[in-house]
């Protein structure tokens, strides 16, 4: 289906993040990384993607999380977590990164008081000014107020000792991912520069050393070279990133849900052009150069490096599967009857039906999505018993 066209003012919109984005290429000299190209796209201040104050998520927006499908990911979530948080009981913290629209949060806070393991303080990092109001409107609105009051919003991470959980679904998919190409058999950095008519072209620049290490070692990994031409999105960043999120977190378990690949399959041979869309209205987006600060840009995860920076931070691994065994493991099918013996008729019984099937269809989000879990001083492994990956990793 082609893309529905742009009134005034989001054309409008998007050409002062354009004129923006020019003006800082020239100033670099005429490219930068595509990783800067992505983080100004996502996050320039009030012109961004995410900094900007259209509707994301949902059916209105450009994509659906699984939050947003209902209440059923979220307390299955809860479920998972709930152990973790009644062993630290009034010493803990629940941090979400990136708190979306805020239907994580309402729904989550509900099931954890529910049982027993409500922790005295919900904190959310969401670094986008907009999206936190949004948080804080549905929030302030839809949970009780003892509830509500123990929500914070903080502006960096919890860099006090602190215990407890750290959730972040959906979110290391959008952190600006450097881009690698493969020319003369050096391992080269995709660049952007600036095109005609206010276009942008990809350039090959020389790539960062810390950039170029890693891609030795993933195809010291793959037992080959990348072959000439070959490109992908890899993010020598993401240990660095773990360990900043975390801040001074001592104890706990850590779970991130996205959708992504173990190393091998996301660097496989037939997949030479890398996992980098958009999205804009519900439609896949080849072109991330289109409609700049209008649609979002995203790159699949990499699972093992996920792996590797999780334990890279001091925690133990604590289980990898899909994100359908992940919820049918931690309480799916009894959250689903409980909302069913709940529903006021048969049109809310089948929408709650048609959630699962999005949550947990190989051809939805069931296979595409995966959870990886990490833990110290908590047992968290049993939240992943439902179908263990690790062998793939």
């Amino acid at each position: 289906m082609p893309l529905p066209p742009l009134d005034p003012a989001a054309q409008a919109h998007s050409d002062r993040l354009r004129a923006l984005i020019h003006a800082v290429i020239a100033d670099a000299g005429g490219s930068v990384p595509f990783s800067r190209f992505m983080e100004l796209a996502l996050y320039a201040p009030g012109l961004g993607y995410y900094s900007a104050g259209s509707t994301k998520f949902g059916r209105a927006g450009d994509f659906v999380t699984a939050p947003e499908l209902g209440r059923l990911f979220a307390e299955c979530v809860a479920e998972a977590v709930a152990p973790s948080l009644r062993r630290f009981g009034d010493q803990g913290t629940f941090l979400e990164i990136g708190g979306g629209s805020g239907a994580f949060a309402e729904a989550a806070s509900g099931l954890l008081a529910a049982r027993d393991a409500r922790p005295p303080r919900y904190a959310i990092l969401e670094p986008s000014a907009d999206l936190r109001e949004r948080q804080r409107v549905r929030l302030r609105e839809r949970l009780p107020g003892a509830l509500s009051a123990r929500v914070e919003w903080i502006d960096g991470p919890l860099e006090e000792p602190w215990r407890g959980v750290l959730f972040a679904n959906e979110v290391i998919d959008a952190l600006p991912t450097p881009r690698f190409v493969i020319r003369g058999g050096e391992v080269m950095e995709e660049g952007v520069a600036s095109a005609r008519a206010g276009g942008f072209a990809t350039v090959a620049i020389p790539a960062a050393a810390l950039l170029a290490a890693a891609v030795r070692h993933v195809a010291r990994e793959r037992g080959a070279a990348f072959p000439e031409g070959y490109r992908s999105e890899l993010l020598p960043q993401l240990p660095y990133w773990i360990q900043a999120v975390m801040g001074g977190m001592e104890a706990g378990a850590m779970l991130f849900i996205d959708y992504g690949y173990p190393r091998r399959e996301y660097y496989a041979a037939d997949r030479d052009g890398g996992t980098l869309r958009a999205f804009h209205r519900h439609h896949v987006v080849d072109d991330v150069f289109a409609r700049v600060g209008l649609q979002d840009i995203t790159a699949s995860v990499d699972f093992t490096a996920l792996a590797e920076a999780g334990t890279g931070s001091g925690f133990d691994f604590a289980g990898y599967c899909s994100q359908a065994a992940f919820l049918i493991g931690n309480g799916l099918e009894q959250r689903l009857a409980a909302h069913e013996a709940a529903a006021p008729n048969d049109t809310a019984r089948y929408a709650l039906r048609r959630e699962v099937q999005q949550l947990t269809l190989p051809s939805a989000m069931g296979e595409r999505f995966q959870a990886m879990g990490f833990e110290r001083e908590v047992p968290f492994e049993a939240a992943f018993l439902g179908g263990d990956l690790s062998f793939r990793l």
